[in-house]
């Protein structure tokens, strides 16, 4: 077997990583943190929301943190990680601002969705009123469908 270790890290939209010049990979699951190195057994773990991190045969150290994910090695050299995201860098510190940022992000998305579904909800439920109680409908302002200030609220 080759004294180098092949970490292949992939995401569903993306190939992240895929270096065969690696001399040892540090990750961590649900038991603990671990390390690989050329020769080691077989096997295959969930990762949790982490930091996997490499070095390469230049003794450089590389990162990427994962969130969740499946580690599996075969044939004693070939780390393959496949994650719902990752985030690649050199330095644990900015790494840790990129994901910070990134989650912030995506929570301000999230949030955005939800009040958009919200409204559209909302939206739903008046227009299902007006078909199921049509006895009230004239009761209820309507834009005149013929004036140039239709959906502005006048009637």
């Amino acid at each position: 077997m080759s004294a180098a270790l092949h970490l292949v890290i992939t995401t569903p939209a993306a190939v992240l990583v895929d270096n065969g010049d690696i001399r040892s990979v540090r990750a961590e699951d649900l038991s603990g943190g671990f390390g690989i190195l050329p020769n080691h057994t077989d096997m295959l773990t969930v990762l949790p929301a982490s930091v996997v991190r490499w070095r390469t045969a230049d003794d450089a150290e590389h990162y990427c943190a994962v969130r969740g994910g499946v580690l599996s090695v075969s044939d004693g050299q070939n780390v393959a990680i496949a994650c719902r995201q990752g985030v690649l860098g050199e330095d644990l510190g900015k790494l840790a601002a990129m994901v910070r940022a990134r989650r912030a992000e995506e929570s301000d998305a999230d949030r955005r969705a939800r009040v958009e579904q919200t409204r559209l909800h909302a939206r739903a439920v008046r227009q299902l009123m007006r078909y199921l109680q049509p006895e009230r409908q004239q009761d209820w302002p309507q834009p005149d469908r013929m004036s140039p200030d239709r959906g502005k609220g006048t009637p």
